[in-house]
């Protein structure tokens, strides 16, 4: 008889409408109701599950005759039990425990579906979670006492280990920490003998006894229980594992192999152990039956249930056992097989087997499967699978310490040991990986009428090969590419003889060449000038042909590093810069074409960012590359720039003068010319502005060469300073000066006549390409306080999130050229050069005084405005950050703003610490740190004692209001080291705005107890550790979001 009078008793009227709505969201489908209306019904149903009286629905619900109606009753459970727990009378847990235990036993024995059982099995587990970490516990030995009831009214094994899974599954990632973990774990692992007992009966039982469901469960189970299992628990079970693999019966077989495949990566013998167990059995299996089965599924090129899983099966293995396979890859040891892994019948002389032998048996069966007929994604989908193992197996033979023996040292390892000749099998057994592969990768020929996803999956098939041939390429070494090379000489002269052929098969050998080229040793692979030579690149069609051509393209960008390598003697250095401009001439005839445009584009770029030196002296070249720019696609005539752009950098800065000159004096009266155009289309004007800007970026970007300058001083090499000087002089050549005023006029024009989305990039973009530090000054390179006046313009007309980051950027920029340091210089020289910084910076200051309130302005007229904030978090970011630029070399000028400017900035800025958006209120916290920070300076004495006596407070409140659950957890670092800041600046006032803030009866998180805030003040007032003040912060957060104690509160807090 159930007792059920401790729960709230509902009339039978409130029974009868949660029972009709049920059906109504969750019954048969009324093609009447609504959408909404479903919605609607749900969410009464979840308010209803919310009412405490919830609890009264259990029982009668799960008697109802509807299926729907006695699942929600069991999820009510579920739900109660892990929601409102905390709410549930604790004198009635015991009850709750026997009725529930009782509920699911009567389920259970009146055949109740599965999903019902399920949710009530899940419900026993919750309630397992709450009373067994208690100490003492409220429910010792749970799980023997759940299985003997289920046992005891009639369950079937089946049931009973269904059960048991659920518990499994539940356990593990339940949130619990400290004891009550260990608790909950010393439960389980009083269980162990009795699940594994459970499951061993159901695997051993005669096979007409024992139904395939039993075995499912039994299966199922195992594989929940692995991760608590030792393995002297199991391991007893894998050889009854290994005999189900019966590919005459197709399920049994496919639920083994995934228990075998999850005891491979899931138990403790994930790690690769298990040798004589697991790996050797399975490798022996592989020899008896499953290798009929794969050569059988390669010979009909059809994978079917078994065939499939015994590839993820042979994948599973090689992942656990790279190591084991790459030791033995070779050996002549023989195997002594445990006498539990043998199959019955088994003659002995199928066991008498070498290691080497099974390790190649199952390399055979792999490549089978990494070779499986017909293309990926298409006509196979086993041939990815594989892939992963060929890294891990490379990996694993370079970590063998006895293996790759020196090539001096190789013809003295004459004498073979027990492991064998492991270099040699390794490399053959790489090299038909290779030949393999290349096979795969091949595009069909024309006419495949492949649909886009197929192509799409081949794609990334093809992409994940070229990732592998590296690792080949780390076995085989210069040999892949000598093999690679050759086979594309002689597939290319067979073309030639027979013009007929497709190109499918000479592209796969260039992708295969143009992935291992990162691995390349150029220096010992002389065949690659086979790649790049006139005759093989007039061979090569010139029209159609796209991913043929694309291909090339891709592989002349890969390496174009290759064409720099130095050469022993002048005539192969002439030879090869001969090879580099046939090979620029080839890439130059592809500018045109849109759908080779953009790898032509980024080949040419790599060239001759890689090759400037020896490209300088042949500019000249150039000229007609640059007279053609109007064929090539406006997408792409900015990368072409910054291509001709680098080779300028080889010439000396004087000498490129005319060349700069000659390149960016069109683009500029370009643009002054359709500024200055009154019978133009505004939106045709600014299209041209568009990639005339674009353009001109890619030439600032390509002429930006990195000195290192870094710390302000010249370092051991003079030949950087006097490059630096020379560049110096020739910017202050009368031409440099008046080109970049005639560019500075053509980005003020822009601004001014634009003001859509497009040139607002356009402009960004060239500002940031344009304008440098002094240490990457080029002859164009713009000052910054121009641009920033200009910058500033825009901000007034439109305050963008990305003119706030560029007049951030040139703030950094503000100080002009200083004069460099030289180590050892005269007092004389060290006292006028001080006089010169200390002018600039005067200059800096003015120059931000005028820029800084229109800055201020700008961010105001939108962070000031009603849902300002929430509606733009970029300006919201981007504007912080553009302050705190401005606050961490000028905080002076804040103090000198209009009167109310500063003011109003904190209030915005404290406002901006209670947004919910994450970035926002990083970059307000980061600007205050800052601001904070260098307050804190002795000239600013008097302006800190003002701001720490009207915003002190406020910003500490701001802060702890934060980390009491105002703000994401996601910037609670960001909080902390802002309480950081102001408890090591403002020591004494800090303690008194601590105690006021939070003490006050208002205060953000009233569930924090008056213990818990005096624990939190007392760790951090007076503390001078970071770390001790970041730890005490983080568990005040969490108390006060009520993560305390949980697993994932800990597991989510920033250390």
């Amino acid at each position: 008889m159930l007792d059920a009078s401790f729960l709230p008793s509902l009339p039978s009227n409130d029974i009868e409408r949660a029972s009709q709505l049920i059906l109504q969201a969750y019954g048969v489908p009324n093609p009447n109701t609504s959408s909404d209306e479903l919605r609607r019904l749900q969410q009464e149903l979840l308010e209803i599950q919310k009412l405490p009286e919830a609890w009264g629905l259990v029982v009668p619900l799960l008697n109802h005759q509807d299926e729907n109606v006695q699942f929600f009753g069991a999820h009510t459970a579920q739900v109660k039990i892990a929601r409102d727990w905390a709410t549930f009378p604790q004198e009635h847990a015991e009850s709750l425990r026997d009725l529930l235990v009782q509920l699911t036993s009567y389920s259970v024995s009146v055949r109740k579906s599965n999903l019902i059982l399920r949710k009530l099995y899940v419900s026993l587990t919750s309630l397992a979670l709450k009373l067994v970490p208690q100490h003492p516990t409220h429910w010792p030995d749970w799980i023997l006492h759940c299985v003997t009831s289920l046992s005891g009214n009639g369950a079937s094994a089946e049931y009973v280990l269904d059960f048991l899974s659920i518990v499994a599954e539940e356990v593990e990632t339940a949130d619990l920490v400290g004891p009550s973990k260990s608790r909950m774990q010393q439960s389980i692992n009083d269980a162990i003998p009795l699940v594994v007992q459970a499951i061993r009966t159901s695997l051993e039982r005669p096979t007409n006894d024992a139904s395939f469901r039993e075995v499912s469960s039994a299966l199922k189970c195992f594989q929940s229980w692995l991760s608590f299992l030792p393995t002297g628990e199991f391991s007893s079970l894998i050889p009854v594992l290994i005999s189900l693999l019966d590919p005459n019966v197709d399920m049994m077989f496919v639920i083994a192999s995934d228990t075998l495949q999850e005891i491979m990566s899931k138990s403790p013998l994930s790690d690769g152990s298990g040798t004589r167990i697991l790996t050797e059995p399975l490798l022996l299996w592989l020899q008896l039956a499953g290798a009929s089965i794969i050569d059988s599924a390669v010979q009909s090129g059809y994978t079917d249930d078994v065939s499939y899983s015994v590839c993820k099966l042979v994948t599973a293995l090689g992942d656990h056992s790279a190591g084991y396979i790459a030791a033995n890859i070779a050996s002549s040891s023989l195997v002594t097989f445990l006498p539990s892994s043998v199959p019955a019948g088994i003659p002995q002389a199928e066991l008498h087997k070498t290691k080497g032998q099974l390790c190649q048996n199952f390399l055979r069966l792999l490549l089978a499967y990494t070779g499986f007929p017909g293309f990926y994604g298409v006509d196979e989908d086993v041939s990815e699978m594989t892939l992963g193992f060929w890294y891990m197996l490379q990996e694993a033979l370079w970590n063998n310490d006895y293996y790759f023996p020196d090539e001096e040292e190789e013809a003295e390892s004459s004498q073979e040991s027990e492991m064998g000749d492991q270099s040699g099998v390794a490399k053959a057994l790489y090299v038909q990986l290779v030949q393999i592969l290349k096979r795969k990768l091949t595009w069909p020929s024309s006419g495949h009428n492949w649909s886009k996803d197929q192509i799409d999956k081949f794609v990334v098939y093809r992409r994940d090969v070229g990732d592998i041939l590296i690792n080949a390429y780390y076995i085989i070494r210069d040999d892949m590419v000598v093999y690679l090379v050759n086979d594309f000489v002689d597939r290319l002269a067979s073309r030639s003889r027979d013009p007929t052929q497709g190109w499918e098969d000479i592209e796969a050998n260039l992708h295969c060449i143009s992935s291992v080229q990162e691995a390349s040793d150029y220096e010992k692979a002389p065949q690659l000038e086979l790649l790049f030579s006139p005759q093989t690149l007039s061979q090569f069609p010139t029209t159609g042909n796209i991913r043929l051509r694309r291909t090339i393209l891709s592989l002349i960008a890969a390496y174009a590093s290759w064409f720099q390598v130095e050469e022993p003697t002048a005539t192969a250095a002439t030879v090869k810069t001969e090879l580099l401009m046939s090979t620029i001439s080839y890439i130059v005839q592809s500018l045109p074409d849109r759908m080779l445009s953009v790898q032509a584009a980024t080949a040419l770029q790599n060239l001759c960012d890689a090759n400037k030196t020896s490209l300088g002296p042949r500019i000249g070249a150039f000229a007609e590359l640059h007279s053609g720019l109007a064929q090539i696609p406006d997408s792409e005539k900015s990368k072409v720039m910054e291509s001709i752009a680098n080779v300028i950098q080889a010439i000396p800065p004087l000498e490129a003068i005319p060349t700069v000159e000659v390149i960016v004096n069109p683009i500029v009266s370009r643009i002054l010319d359709v500024l200055q155009s009154q019978n133009m289309v505004p939106t045709e004007a600014r299209d041209i502005c568009v990639v005339q800007l674009e353009t001109l970026a890619g030439l600032a970007k390509g002429l930006t060469r990195m000195l290192n300058f870094a710390d302000g001083h010249v370092n051991q090499d003079p030949e950087d300073d006097k490059e630096f000087q020379s560049l110096q002089t020739a910017r202050q050549d009368p031409r440099m000066v008046q080109l970049r005023e005639t560019i500075l006029n053509a980005v003020r024009g822009c601004v001014k006549h634009f003001n859509d989305a497009e040139s607002a990039q356009a402009l960004n973009d060239l500002v940031k390409s344009i304008t440098s530090l002094p240490d990457d000054v080029t002859l164009i390179s713009l000052s910054a306080p121009p641009v920033l006046e200009i910058v500033c313009f825009a901000l007034q007309r439109q305050p963008t999130a990305s003119w706030f980051a560029l007049a951030g950027i040139l703030t950094n920029q503000i100080v002009p050229e200083l004069p460099i340091s030289i180590r050892g210089e005269s007092a004389e020289k060290a006292e006028r050069r001080a006089k010169i910084v200390q002018a600039y910076e005067k200059q800096a200051e003015e120059i931000v005084a005028r820029t800084l309130p229109i800055i201020l302005n700008a961010s105001l007229s939108v962070l000031g405005t009603p849902g300002g904030m929430e509606n733009n978090p970029d300006i919201v970011q981007e504007s912080f950050l553009c302050l705190s630029n401005v606050a961490q070399e000028f905080i002076g000028n804040f103090y000198s703003l209009p009167p109310g400017g500063l003011d109003v900035l904190m209030q915005i800025t404290l406002r901006a610490l209670t947004l919910q958006e994450r970035y926002s209120l990083v970059a307000a916290c980061t600007f205050l740190n800052m601001f904070v920070n260098r307050t804190d300076i002795d000239t600013l004495e008097i302006y800190r004692e003002q701001f720490i006596a009207i915003y002190g407070r406020s910003i500490m409140q701001a802060i702890l209001n934060g980390l009491a659950g105002q703000a994401p957890r996601s910037v609670t670092q960001n909080l902390i080291e802002l309480l950081s800041g102001m408890l090591t600046r403002f020591v004494e006032e800090s303690t008194v705005w601590l105690k006021e803030v939070l003490f006050a009866p208002d205060f953000a998180s009233p569930q924090v107890t008056v213990e818990d805030r005096e624990r939190f003040m007392k760790a951090i007032v007076g503390s001078k550790s970071l770390k001790k003040t970041r730890e005490a912060a983080q568990r005040f957060a969490l108390v006060a979001r009520g993560l305390e104690g949980t697993s994932f509160g800990y597991a989510t807090m920033s250390m």
